[in-house]
């Protein structure tokens, strides 16, 4: 797999500890939403003849964008301590894109992508891209976080739910006692009767499912029991972020 040279550009914060990475896009460098890239780090000793530390990635950028972004909850690692510490202007290298979690092709089929927390990162490409194209293919995001401070990309999503008429959101909050910040949508976890209710008039859905692993796997039945077929489940699961 072809490796890119890149350099940071600029970084924001997006959610309560989580910075969104924003890296110059090489020349040639083709993905489709939803695939990710590894960020190789330069070695810390700064010797050229060794590989530094890689993490893979999301791609949360979309591809009419000329920049690569990459967003990750900013745990105390050794490789995000290093990617904290990047100035402006660093070089890194880029591998990839790889990954299979991308829409399906038949626009007629819905497409269901449920996130809890920084899942949320592999949708954020499609999501974009849908609202760039016009597409006219149905999108439901059904996404789960502890509090709204947490929310990656939050006020961007209700913003693309706005521009998008075939896109809809349905956010819910499970730990809203800990939060400063008012919240009037969905409380409490994910369950049978959310999914089947926000699913309901949906053609045909197939599923995206990224979070934590835990998250992931109770999931599973949940969807199964609004009606959802194993074969038209997709998954990703995000371990340590």
């Amino acid at each position: 797999m072809t490796i890119y040279d890149a350099t940071l550009t600029f970084r924001q914060d997006v959610a309560e500890g989580t910075t969104a990475f924003h890296f110059s896009r090489p020349s040639g460098f083709d993905y489709k939403p939803g695939q990710a890239i590894d960020l190789i780090l330069a070695p810390a000793s700064g010797n050229s003849s060794t590989e530094g530390e890689r993490h893979t990635f999301s791609i949360v950028s979309a591809p009419f964008q000329d920049e690569l972004c990459i967003t990750t909850r900013m745990r105390d690692s050794a490789y995000k301590r290093e990617l904290k510490s990047l100035a402006t202007g660093a070089a890194v290298k880029i591998e990839g894109p790889f990954g299979s979690l991308t829409l399906h092709n038949k626009a007629s089929r819905a497409g269901v992508l449920i996130a809890g927390g920084i899942g949320i990162t592999p949708f954020m490409s499609m999501l974009r891209n849908a609202a760039h194209t016009a597409s006219p293919q149905q999108l439901l995001l059904l996404y789960s976080n502890r509090r709204p401070e947490d929310a990656a990309f939050l006020h961007e999503l209700q913003e693309l739910e706005q521009k998008n008429p075939y896109f809809h959101m349905l956010a819910t909050m499970t730990q809203m006692a800990g939060s400063s910040q008012p919240w009037s949508g969905e409380t409490g976890v994910l369950d049978t009767n959310i999914v089947k209710r926000a699913i309901a008039d949906l053609p045909d859905p197939v599923v995206y499912l990224a979070g934590p692993p835990a998250m992931v796997a109770a999931l599973g039945p949940i969807l199964n029991g609004a009606g959802i077929d194993d074969d038209d489940i997709r998954t990703e699961e995000f371990y340590g972020y």
